[in-house]
């Protein structure tokens, strides 16, 4: 028997993919189909949870970087 699984294309960096990719090889619960390099079909009902788990995951790997807008260089004409 065929079953359908409803899913969301999602278009991303080939960095961000393998981010997904990383979180999803943990239990298998958002990927349908991995597209190609910059495509993936996600479980529709699992979208918002896999944004929540990859913005956790970019705040561990990603430098927080201050905003300098008030900086010296910005006032130098």
């Amino acid at each position: 028997m065929v079953r359908a699984i409803k899913g969301t294309l999602v278009e991303c960096d080939p960095s961000i993919k393998s981010i997904i990719i990383s979180i999803d090889s943990e239990k298998n619960d958002y990927i349908i189909e991995d597209l190609d390099d910059s495509h993936l079909l996600i479980k529709d009902v699992m979208v918002a949870q896999l944004k929540a788990k990859l913005e956790e995951r970019l705040k561990e790997t990603v430098p927080f970087v201050e905003d300098d807008s008030g900086s010296e260089r910005d006032n130098r004409k």
